[in-house]
């Protein structure tokens, strides 16, 4: 990344931090891409499933490779995965990098892991082909279409897949710190029964902002407090995920997680 380009994004990011808008989406989204309608496919049937092994195995072959050679990624914590046995889990990953798919691939398994993402990511062309036919289920603001999504995703949950959420909401390229989390990963895990999958990516950055010796660290999975009630169970579970995440954070770095001062009016 060039240090002029690697500044303006800092500056970017700096500033939707001090006024607490970590959700924000400052990178376009472009006008190449449609929303998911009532006859999306979120599950590939007859030959279309061909493409879908065929893209998943790629993935498999050469997503490690390349990881590794460009960022030196390594896995750490695969014993959390492991503990999971055969059951279906939601995951939740920081969002930081156009390519962060691979490393939650990397992580939860190239044929395991399924990845929520929103609807711009429907892109048009063979760029589209290829992450729909990778595991990408897209949100739609159509209401057909979402519940389309929910019975895949409750399908996939019980056959012991993983479902990837980036609860930040918005990539912010590069940044580090861990970031507040939206409900919806949480509400879906205990609509599903099933338990919340902490996986958070740290790095080290030169000068020039190049990421390098990524390590993609698999967390203890999480599992609901059955004594509270729903809505306080939701936050709970976020709210350890979160916890989990921060001490991820500062033990990587040896730092304590510290955001820059606040900006944001009260009220």
């Amino acid at each position: 990344m060039k240090k002029s380009k690697f500044r303006k994004i800092t500056a970017i990011q700096n500033a939707l931090e001090s006024y607490r808008r970590f959700d924000y989406d400052y990178i376009p989204f472009g006008d190449d891409w449609t929303m998911p309608d009532g006859n999306y496919r979120y599950r590939q049937r007859g030959l279309n499933r061909l493409a879908t092994g065929f893209w998943r195995t790629v993935m498999a072959a050469f997503g490690p490779i390349l990881i590794k050679l460009v960022y030196g990624a390594k896995v750490v914590g695969k014993e959390n995965l492991n503990a999971l046995g055969k059951s279906g889990a939601i995951c939740v990953s920081n969002h930081f990098n156009y390519l962060d798919t691979l490393f939650v691939r990397a992580a939860c398994g190239h044929y395991r892991s399924f990845h929520t993402m929103g609807p711009f990511n429907n892109k048009k062309g063979f760029g589209g082909h290829v992450i729909r036919h990778g595991g990408m289920l897209p949100f739609s603001a159509n209401t057909a279409a979402m519940k389309n999504l929910l019975h895949e995703m409750d399908r996939l949950l019980k056959k012991g897949k993983i479902v990837n959420f980036y609860a930040e909401q918005a990539m912010w390229l590069n940044y580090q710190k861990p970031r507040p989390m939206k409900d919806g990963a949480f509400h879906y895990a205990i609509k599903y029964g099933v338990p919340v999958l902490p996986v958070f990516c740290t790095f080290e950055r030169t000068e020039r902002g190049k990421a390098h010796k990524l390590r993609i660290r698999v967390l203890p999975a999480l599992y609901a407090d059955e004594s509270l009630p729903r809505p306080k169970k939701t936050a709970d579970l976020k709210n350890r995920a979160e916890q989990a995440w921060k001490t991820c954070y500062e033990s990587a770095y040896g730092i304590p997680l510290e955001y820059l001062p606040c900006k944001k009016k009260s009220g």
